[in-house]
C-alpha cells in the first residue's frame, strides 16, 4: 500500500493533461490506491470530455460557443485538482459521478 503522499503526488499528477493520466495510472499500478485511482478516474474523464467536446466545438467557429466550452473545461478541471491538492475525495461537477461508474475498471 502507498503512503498517503505518494497517492496525492499520483492524483496531482493525473491532472496534468492526458499523459499525466497515463503516467499516474501506470504509477498507481502497483500500490492500487484508493485516492490515487478516485482522481486517475475523474481526470481521465475530464480530458476525455475535452477531447470529444472539442471535436463538436471545430464545429462553431463563434468565439462565445468556443469561450463557454473553455470555461467549463477549467472549472471541472480546477475543481479537481484543487480536491487532489487537499487530499479530497470530491467528484467534479455535474460528471463527476458518471466518471466514476464508466471508467471503474481504472484502479
Amino acid at each position: 500500500m502507498s503512503t498517503k503522499g505518494e497517492a496525492k503526488t499520483t492524483a496531482i499528477v493525473a491532472y496534468i493533461t492526458i499523459i499525466g493520466t497515463i503516467i499516474a495510472y501506470f504509477m498507481n499500478m502497483e500500490s492500487k490506491d484508493k485516492f490515487a485511482g478516485f482522481h486517475i478516474r475523474q481526470a481521465f474523464g475530464i480530458n476525455i470530455t475535452f477531447y470529444l467536446i472539442g471535436a463538436l466545438m471545430g464545429l462553431f467557429d463563434q468565439f462565445y460557443i468556443v469561450a463557454a466550452f473553455y470555461l467549463f473545461f477549467i472549472v471541472l478541471w480546477g475543481y479537481g485538482i484543487l480536491m487532489a491538492i487537499q487530499g479530497e475525495e470530491r467528484e467534479v461537477p455535474l460528471l463527476g459521478e458518471f466518471f466514476q461508474k464508466w471508467f471503474s475498471t481504472i484502479k
